[in-house]
């Protein structure tokens, strides 16, 4: 059966299925990026202060600023336009997807903030949580609505038209079953 919505045929496994490894991709280099150790001779206090890392980098100055700032964007913003890819789905609204698409990189961008608690040499930075999450939210609105957009006018009756697909025994959508009349019992 296809989900409605979804993307027709050959060209939806495909786009699902590089999705879902570029998915895994990404999701495992980060890992690997952000849980090792690092050996470092001391550490800085955790940053539990929403704002206060991105307001020092600032004072900086902007180019002394830019690296962090860009680093903590982009280390998860191919979420933005991965899980969507993953997903499959072509027919769907457009807030739904950013809602659903920036809690999911939130998460994973928190998941990894936690599992850097009892790594030696990393430290909490809930900065490090609001930039990841916004990169995914910048890299979703810039990719995927013109991209969804794009594979429309490729298939434009691939969703729309897609027959109901059904199982033997199944009545077709759209039809009433009729139940026969029982007799109440004696």
């Amino acid at each position: 059966m296809q989900r409605q919505g979804s993307i027709g045929g050959s060209a939806a496994i495909s786009i699902r299925a590089t999705g879902s490894v570029l998915l895994v991709a990404h999701l495992v280099f980060v890992a690997w990026l952000m849980l090792r150790p690092l050996d470092v001779p001391w550490v800085t206090p955790p940053n539990l202060r929403p704002l206060a890392g991105i307001r020092a980098d600032m004072a900086l100055g902007w180019p002394a600023a830019a690296r962090p700032l860009g680093e903590g964007l982009a280390l998860l913003a191919p979420l933005g336009v991965l899980l969507p890819m993953a997903h499959g789905r072509l027919l769907v609204s457009p807030l739904a997807s950013l809602l659903r698409t920036v809690t999911a990189g939130g998460l994973v961008s928190l998941g990894i903030i936690l599992l850097q608690t009892g790594v030696p040499g990393r430290v909490v930075d809930v900065d490090a949580l609001l930039l990841n999450t916004v990169g995914v939210l910048v890299a979703h609105v810039a990719v995927v609505p013109a991209g969804r957009a794009w594979l429309r006018r490729q298939a434009p009756d691939t969703a729309s038209e897609a027959e109901p697909v059904t199982l033997q025994g199944e009545l077709p959508q759209g039809s009433t079953p009729t139940i026969p009349r029982v007799g109440i019992a004696p």
